[in-house]
């Protein structure tokens, strides 16, 4: 399996060369394991430059960095872009790791510490890093958005030394939460999440989504690792500004066509975060109070301007967050 997915990855990057788009640098290891490699586009302009990190969807179980969202967007616009791969959830189910979601997210995290350990190499911009991606890696966008500084700053490791810590993240039908009760009061038919924690059979891809039942079942042992790995529950006031987009309206309380993209998740992150004071633009068709009409926008108008405003919290609500 492994080496399957080695070679569509390398088959992957080999048709988007073709297409012209070809990285920097290719295949940059970030760490020992095979999948823990990136890609480096250097935008062209004087001075260290804004970049973009891109981490790709396929639920932690799939996926390949070989097709970055924005790419040609911030190229053109004089950002850089990061394009990682990362260790896949059940690469850690099968080597006992729990929760197995913690090897991608904590590979998103090493791979932005390395990137920063190299911008004076590569003339990035430490400060102006922005996370994009699209669902699972959308989820991981938010998860280093909203997670506290990862750094050691007295690590013997100088790559541990560095921050985690975004300018801000621009995601495409993000999961946002890893709750099981929060999902299915958003939407009754959620299937998603069971595979992060391990309910999913490993060597059967194809059962990550039926799994949802015992993850809701155990959910009360499951409680200590909710709170780390969900981005829900993991926003504070300090944390940088994100942009949700999704392309479908949202139906709170009611069963979805597609339950694991929809825009459910978008309102309730976005109800949250302005009650914390995280800024927060929340983008569907109909949706109110658009400033930006797409990711690519928004990154190029975030990375490339003034630094962001602290949003204002909202009064609160009797509205709790579920535990």
């Amino acid at each position: 399996m492994t080496r399957y997915v080695t070679l569509l990855g390398l088959l992957l990057t080999t048709a988007l060369h073709a297409q012209g788009v070809a990285p920097t640098l290719a295949n940059v290891p970030y760490g020992p394991h095979e999948r823990q490699v990136l890609d480096f586009y250097r935008a062209a302009g004087d001075g260290p430059r804004p970049l973009l990190f891109f981490i790709h969807g396929g639920g932690w179980t799939a996926g390949d960095k070989a097709r970055p969202g924005s790419l040609a967007a911030c190229l053109a616009a004089g950002i850089s872009v990061v394009s990682i791969n990362y260790r896949y959830s059940w690469q850690a189910q099968l080597e006992g790791v729990m929760p197995p979601v913690s090897w991608p997210l904590h590979d998103a995290a090493r791979a932005l510490q390395f990137v920063r350990s190299r911008a004076g190499e590569w003339h990035i911009d430490k400060q102006r890093i922005g996370a994009s991606g699209g669902s699972a890696g959308a989820c991981s966008s938010l998860w280093l958005a909203f997670h506290d500084d990862l750094a050691q700053p007295f690590s013997s490791d100088p790559v541990a030394r560095e921050s985690t810590r975004l300018w801000c993240a621009a995601v495409n039908v993000a999961q946002t939460s890893l709750d099981p009760r929060q999902l299915v009061a958003w939407t009754p038919n959620s299937r998603y999440g069971g595979h992060a924690f391990g309910f999913m059979n490993p060597r059967d891809i194809a059962s990550r989504d039926k799994s949802f039942a015992a993850f809701a079942a155990h959910r009360r042992d499951l409680l200590p690792y909710i709170a780390e790995y969900s981005p829900y529950g993991l926003v504070t006031e300090d944390d940088p500004p994100v942009y949700l987009f999704y392309p479908t309206p949202p139906a709170l309380g009611q069963n979805q066509a597609d339950p694991t993209h929809t825009a459910n998740y978008g309102v309730k992150l976005a109800e949250h975060c302005r009650r914390v004071g995280t800024a927060c633009e929340l983008v569907y068709p109909g949706a109110p109070e658009v400033r930006h009409a797409n990711i690519d926008a928004y990154l190029i108008a975030t990375l490339k301007g003034p630094a962001p405003r602290r949003a204002v919290p909202a009064r609160p609500t009797r509205e709790a967050t579920l535990r």
